[in-house]
């Protein structure tokens, strides 16, 4: 029991320093220098180390007390504003993924309704293009002529995938791409993948598992960018060279968002396709061989709970 204890003390610690203390340190590094440096001097290497020299030299950091109250301090100030980064990736994550957009306050939803219905009508374009070219395809084998170039028709499906990978609901394409699961199980099997995921996720194997776990951290850690990046922002006003940090953590973490949005989804939508099966003959339906749409709407009404009760009478 002490060992486990011992190995889970060890890895919440790696956790503290490598998601919290270190990137937090390396803030506080950057503001100081740029607090050093200014924008007169953005890369004036001897006026940095001149004022790391004067702080070495303070009284305070001359005592052995000193510099354990110091290093405290450094060490607190990091995980502070590690847990802040935190928690403004989680309000980027909620912002960027966008699930709830119709309840976000009225102003704002109705900019998005705005974003999200000029999407709709790029993807229709594209949708239409492509469904074209795939019918004029058909025909030409139906009659026995020559294939068609396939070119334009993967071109056209391309145009397609890069504004949404279904017709869009959400204002951004990794939202997107993470309701597009949801969209292709009703479609194909009738599942409410709301509704079952949940009991699927109890039931699921330890592998799966923990694929779908990390897969889930990913996109957490790639919206988190966003969150160092607004962090970064302010340090412009005294180092004009923090624009390039920003914009670096910007950019990188809108790529490693799609890309984790999209691993995500793909495994969201595997797993259920695979072990939802498994999950009904648990649960004691008559269901063998492929799913069926049938299958899935009666797995989704068995699973799905009963609306409240209606409320009594009026004066009763």
């Amino acid at each position: 029991m002490g060992g486990l204890l011992s190995e889970l003390g060890k890895k919440l610690a790696e956790r503290w320093l490598s998601l919290l203390v270190l990137p937090g340190a390396l803030y506080l590094a950057v503001a100081a220098a740029a607090h050093a440096l200014g924008h007169t001097h953005p890369f004036a290497l001897s006026r940095l180390t001149d004022q790391v020299t004067a702080w070495a030299h303070a009284p305070a950091a001359r005592t052995l007390g000193g510099q354990v109250v110091l290093l405290a301090a450094i060490l607190a100030a990091s995980a502070a504003v590690g847990l802040a980064a935190q928690a403004l990736g989680s309000l980027t994550e909620r912002l960027y993924l966008a699930v709830d957009w119709r309840t976000w306050p009225s102003r704002l939803s109705r900019h998005v309704d705005e974003h999200v219905t000029g999407r709709q009508r790029d993807w229709d374009a594209a949708a239409r293009a492509w469904h074209q070219y795939r019918e004029d395809a058909a025909l030409a084998l139906a009659s026995g002529g020559r294939q068609t170039d396939p070119a334009p028709r993967q071109d056209a499906y391309q145009a397609m995938a890069r504004i949404a990978p279904e017709r869009p609901a959400r204002p951004t394409w990794s939202g997107d791409r993470i309701h597009a699961a949801t969209v292709r199980l009703e479609r194909d099997y009738h599942l409410g993948l709301a509704t079952v995921w949940p009991h699927l996720w109890l039931f699921l194997p330890d592998a799966p598992r923990a694929e779908i776990t990390s897969a889930r951290q990913t996109l957490s850690r790639a919206t988190t960018l966003f969150a160092w990046a607004l962090l970064y922002l302010p340090l412009v006003a005294w180092w004009w060279p923090a624009v390039l940090i920003t914009v670096t953590l910007a950019l990188t973490g809108q790529v490693r968002t799609r890309a984790a949005a999209d691993t995500y989804a793909l495994l969201l939508e595997a797993v259920t396709r695979v072990h939802v099966g498994d999950l009904a003959r648990h649960l004691g339906l008559d269901f063998t061989g492929p799913l069926t749409r049938e299958a899935g709407d009666d797995l989704t009404r068995l699973l799905a709970h009963s609306p409240p009760p209606p409320p009594p009478p009026v004066g009763g």
